[in-house]
């Protein structure tokens, strides 16, 4: 079997070059092992996370109601079976959605684990029956789409389903009574939420002096007070994890650090020490393609490999590791096989922690600044200014917007509060528009809402915010 584009790997990245491929008149393949699309971010990571987060949130609520507002409600009752079948459908749903696409778009997919035989011809392994007769596929150009997967370093490789990687913990087998997590980033702090409002108690160990590693510590700040709050005061930091073992039905931990010593044994572990691309296994030794020490596939600007037959995206082809990059990146190398003279040329990328609250950042943080050197105004616009977070009671939240200080261009933009995510967003079109202090500070902002504070965090630019008295110096 020969297709002219081949898409090894059917996620947010793969799926997007795909679909593009296809519509500029490309014949294209998907080879995906697990045979529907989605990856790791439809199948196992950000939509279902989101949407157990989104459960969290709804609960957050009605207990901030009840003792602030004087409304009271019943205990809530979880039926996991029921949250986990609903978790699922929302899976399905989108999976279907993207078969559909799939098929009117005239694209094949293959059920199959790719490996590269050289650098035009694909294995493919499994017994599906959309697998080719002789099981190869040869083709023009590959987009190698192949993914990342949860780190689980030996040491706390145990042999036990009670340590967990985020997929595991995706699965709600049950709601234990106590469980650790490794790891103070977005994956862990994200799961432990969840968890611990589903009645889990939290701990939380992380080897680095602080919560999420290389975000601005003003916007980390809130988040780690309310979850202390929300664990009991349960987060380590500063703390190394010495040995992970089973100990009958539980699992034994033990700690070393100023916070934490000694050992502790709990229902379930979660591992979350980050993710590795998918590059092993897949026959890369077979092409030119150059993979580095970390395990990426070094790519150009246009997504192109040291092979001439081979693109790469996503989470394989570095950092970050995100699904909007990788279909940004996706899109890129359907236009350059297309011959297209494309580029993947972004001033930003935008980063979101789906806490309670939310971090959102883009551009150059008040952090990377200071490491380079780099002079800048930092503007920051307290949410206890804004009335909307006083109508919402969570005024803990702030907005801070970057400004070369010659210029008055926007260069980065950090968000800490409920909805960070979807605010980032005006955020990223003002740093990839090059838009400026005047730009943001005089475009009419809908009141009352909290987008009003990028608006007045412009304002504090220039010492004129209404809400607050800050002049310029």
């Amino acid at each position: 079997m020969h297709s002219k584009v081949v898409v090894l790997g059917g996620g947010p990245g793969g799926y997007a070059a795909a679909f593009l491929a296809a519509d500029m008149g490309l014949e294209v393949a998907i080879v995906e092992a697990e045979g529907k699309l989605g990856g790791t971010c439809l199948l196992r990571g950000c939509i279902p996370s989101k949407a157990l987060l989104h459960v969290a949130r709804v609960m957050e609520e009605a207990q901030e109601l009840t003792s602030e507002w004087g409304v009271s409600f019943n205990q809530p009752q979880i039926s996991l079976d029921t949250l986990r079948a609903r978790k699922n459908k929302v899976i399905s749903t989108l999976t279907a959605g993207l078969a559909g696409l799939s098929k009117k778009r005239n694209v094949t997919i293959i059920k199959a684990k790719g490996v590269f035989e050289n650098s035009t011809t694909l294995r493919l392994e499994g017994d599906d029956p959309s697998i080719p007769a002789g099981g190869k596929l040869t083709f023009d150009h590959c987009i190698l789409a192949a993914g990342s997967v949860p780190a689980l370093p030996p040491a706390f490789n145990v042999g036990s389903d009670r340590v967990m990687t985020s997929d595991g913990a995706l699965e709600l087998k049950d709601i234990p009574e106590k469980m650790l997590v490794i790891g103070g980033g977005y994956i862990g702090l994200e799961m432990a939420t969840v968890y611990a409002h589903l009645g889990t108690e939290i701990s939380v160990v992380e080897l680095s002096p602080d919560l999420m590693n290389g975000a601005d510590r003003d916007l980390v700040k809130p988040l780690e007070k309310r979850l202390q709050h929300l664990f009991g005061g349960r987060i380590y930091t500063g703390t190394k994890v010495g040995t992970v073992g089973t100990k009958g039905d539980k699992v034994e931990v033990a700690f070393e650090g100023p916070n934490k010593f000694g050992s502790e044994t709990y229902d379930r572990v979660l591992v979350s020490v980050g993710r590795r691309p998918n590059s092993r296994g897949i026959g890369l030794e077979n092409t030119q393609v150059r993979v580095d020490a970390q395990g990426f596939v070094e790519v150009d600007k246009q997504q192109r490999t040291a092979d001439p037959h081979i693109l790469a995206i996503g989470d394989i082809a570095g950092q970050p590791m995100l699904a909007h990059k990788a279909s940004h990146e996706g899109r890129v190398a359907a236009e350059v096989v297309a011959g297209h003279p494309a580029v993947f040329d972004k001033r930003c990328i935008p980063a979101v922690v789906f806490t309670d609250p939310e971090i959102a950042w883009t551009g150059l943080t008040e952090t990377e600044a200071k490491a380079s050197g780099r002079n800048v105004f930092v503007a920051t616009y307290p949410w206890a200014a804004s009335g909307r977070a006083q109508a919402l009671g969570r005024t803990e939240g702030l907005t801070k917007v970057i400004f070369d200080p010659e210029t008055e261009v926007v260069l980065g933009v950090g968000i800490c509060g409920p909805n960070a995510g979807d605010l980032i967003g005006e955020a990223v079109l003002a740093v990839e528009m090059g838009a400026t202090a005047r730009d943001l500070a005089e475009s009419v902002h809908p009141h009352p809402t909290l987008t009003e504070t990028l608006m007045n965090a412009a304002e504090v630019f220039y010492g004129t915010a209404t809400e607050i008295y800050k002049p310029r110096r």
